[in-house]
């Protein structure tokens, strides 16, 4: 289905919940991206700010432009410590407000999943960046395997319990991704698979976060309290503790970026 109003209200919540994964992931992202500094940006899909903060901090653009759907998220990522040179805005990723060639660096942070028609959103980076300038994107890959939330997933699946996929979930998959960008007539396209790793402090610290998601939270509210016991008796034995109760869990987002 596509949904143009699929959109994360809850932006102290995101943090909390993907904020440090998307640090992680983001920080990785850039180091690949090897951008030069001083450049122009526009970060699309910019939620709360983490990745916008994550380009000031690292890359030391000249501009940042946020865009994002939703009013509560971008009125916390105005008011995140770090991103006093961004400027923020509501908009359409479908339909950037900015000019031909405006920019020397286009990203879709986690993104790309959510736009409803992820084609349409390529072209929009690809027309607001110069010739030359880069259109990147990541995003969890969430149809293999690769969402921090997995261990939750994988569980309401072998309990045939459904849960909500993003409009564009396939969006996520390499191949189409390398489909995307080869058909927006992008060039020097490379991909790859980024890793990272988290640490909770016991399994009721990864619960109490990872139940958050925008996406499993009502699906975990509705279900009886016997059967959510019993799924996260399961969770819990799918995990590995350390000695300590530690848990690291995995996650790994599809990552591409090429030319205009």
């Amino acid at each position: 289905m596509h949904d143009r109003k699929f959109k994360f209200e809850d932006g102290e919540a995101y943090e909390q919940m993907m904020g440090v994964w998307s640090q992680l992931v983001g920080f990785k992202f850039l180091q690949w991206l090897s951008p030069s500094i001083e450049q122009r940006w526009i970060d699309v899909g910019c939620g709360n700010g983490a990745f916008t903060e994550q380009i000031i901090k690292n890359c030391k653009p000249s501009e940042v432009q946020g865009i994002d759907p939703s009013d509560a998220q971008i009125d916390f990522a105005k008011n995140r410590s770090g991103v006093q040179a961004a400027t923020f805005q509501i908009g359409d990723a479908m339909a950037l407000p900015f000019e031909l060639g405006q920019f020397d660096v286009a990203t879709m942070a986690l993104v790309i999943r959510f736009v409803p028609d992820p084609a349409q959103g390529v072209a929009e980076m690809k027309r607001v960046v110069r010739s030359g300038g880069a259109v990147a994107a990541y995003a969890w890959d969430s149809l293999g395997g690769g969402m921090p939330h997995e261990p939750i997933q994988a569980e309401l699946r072998s309990m045939n319990i459904k849960y909500p996929r993003p409009p564009s979930a396939e969006a996520s998959r390499l191949d189409i991704l390398q489909k995307l960008w080869a058909d927006a007539g992008l060039r020097s396209v490379e991909t790859r698979i980024i890793t990272v790793e988290r640490t909770f402090s016991s399994f009721e610290n990864f619960w109490s976060l990872s139940s958050l998601s925008r996406t499993l939270q009502p699906v975990l509210e509705d279900l009886d309290p016997a059967t959510l016991d019993q799924l996260k008796s399961s969770i819990q034995a799918r995990l590995t503790a350390e000695e300590n109760g530690e848990i690291t869990c995995a996650a790994h987002v599809n990552a591409i970026k090429g030319l205009v």
